[in-house]
């Protein structure tokens, strides 16, 4: 699943793309908005906002769309054959003179008035990449029910918006606690700590596609969980297990992360 600074990376990505051009092609290939015609405006400006992105073009319209599990946009000069995978995934083209970009496998794919955001997006938390981030306010609602596993309260983007299941394991890993240990068990400052280093971590890694969350540069060594079932923990050795629970899965060290495990599907 495609996390905050994936999606802002695609954002800034569509920005310089397509804001400040005028659209020579506009291609929703949804029912409900299929006979939408967006020719002729000009893009005023592509925004992320956690896990969303939010592409403005005159007239007070916004085109919102969510990569959940395997969306992407990819962009193209305009002419070149695009890449991204077969065209009867292609759910959305914006096309200018210079540049295309397709959306591919968009499970969310709307036309709204940019007046009515707000009602796709105003109830995320403080967006861990947004101009307006506060870390206060993230700390406030993540501890907001103690009682709730910390992996829950990470995912949920009311608390705070942009992280998924490769934040959620490595913020864990970092924490030395399970996703499955109450946010009310944490201990003094460390969700303080938690939401400090998430902020860092999205900050480092949102200008690039390669996600790191080490300083080693050793090959396949980026990150210190995630993905590595098997594989020994970096802190003690002992190998990395995985737990896997309906579109959620979770990567943790069974020996140096305390909190047990909660999952039920566990390798």
């Amino acid at each position: 699943m495609p996390e905050g600074d994936t999606v802002w990376y695609a954002a800034h990505r569509l920005d310089a793309a397509l804001a400040g051009r005028v659209l020579t092609r506009a291609d929703l290939r949804v029912p409900r908005f299929a006979t939408a015609d967006l020719t002729g405006r000009r893009v005023l400006g592509v925004t992320p906002r956690g896990k969303h992105l939010l592409a403005r073009v005159e007239g007070g319209l916004t085109l919102h769309s969510h990569l959940r599990m395997d969306g992407a946009w990819r962009v193209y000069a305009t002419g070149e054959r695009p890449r991204g995978g077969p065209a009867h995934q292609i759910r959305a083209v914006l096309g200018n003179a210079e540049f295309t970009a397709y959306g591919y496998r968009l499970p969310v794919l709307e036309l709204l008035r940019t007046a009515d955001e707000s009602q796709v997006v105003g109830h995320l938390g403080p967006d861990l990449l947004g101009p307006d981030w506060d870390p206060a306010e993230a700390v406030r609602r993540l501890a907001a029910d103690p009682a709730r596993p910390l992996g829950e309260a990470l995912l949920d983007q009311r608390n705070l918006a942009g992280i998924g299941n490769v934040y959620k394991s490595e913020l864990a890993f970092l924490a030395a606690v399970t996703p499955w240990l109450p946010v009310g068990d944490l201990g003094p400052g460390v969700p303080e700590r938690l939401v400090a280093t998430a902020h860092r971590l999205l900050e480092a890694n949102k200008d690039r596609p390669d996600r790191r969350t080490t300083t080693t540069r050793r090959t396949g060594e980026r990150l210190h969980v995630y993905g590595r079932e098997g594989r020994p923990c970096p802190r003690c050795g002992t190998p990395v297990r995985k737990a896997e629970s309906a579109d959620r899965v979770t990567y943790w060290c069974p020996a140096c992360q305390r909190g047990g495990q909660g999952a039920r599907t566990e390798r």
